[in-house]
């Protein structure tokens, strides 16, 4: 029609790439870490003990950049599927310590290994300077935005 500005396409926009390509890779590696037995928050959560050793959940939270109530949930369920312990301190039931069981430190590096194979399926093909640079672009991103939060969801 004559007149009427032109308007981009959705394929014009990076931010429409970024989410179609985010969501195939993240909805593959749900699936993966699923099938183990955990979601992906989960997930985040095993491997962030893993890393830090016993915390107590306001640390884990802070790691994350989630709130102590998200925490709270997910390490409830995660001591249900006996992948974590939770201990308080004696006289004070408001402090409580987070670790991995034997089982969680087990699966871990299972669960890690689904995440390098995710990442292979989908960036592989990508030369390791390619990936390097796909890494870095985006790491400024979230730098320049000032985000803090693991992407769990």
């Amino acid at each position: 029609m004559a007149g009427r500005p032109q308007s981009s396409a959705l394929e014009d926009h990076l931010g429409y790439w970024l989410r179609y390509v985010s969501n195939h890779v993240s909805q593959a590696f749900q699936a993966r870490v699923e099938a183990r037995g955990v979601t992906v928050a989960e997930w985040a959560v095993l491997r962030t003990l893993f890393d830090v050793g016993e915390a107590n959940p306001s640390h884990i939270a802070e790691h994350m950049g989630l709130t102590r109530g998200a925490i709270s949930k997910l390490v409830e369920r995660l001591c249900i599927k006996a992948l974590v312990t939770r201990t308080t301190v004696a006289g004070d039931r408001r402090y409580q310590s987070v670790t991995l069981t034997p089982q969680g430190r087990k699966l871990v590096p299972r669960l890690a290994r689904l995440a390098d194979e995710n990442d292979h399926e989908f960036f592989g093909h990508l030369t390791p300077a390619a990936q390097a640079a796909l890494i870095q672009t985006l790491q400024d991103i979230v730098q320049r935005q000032g985000w803090k939060e693991i992407p769990v969801s």
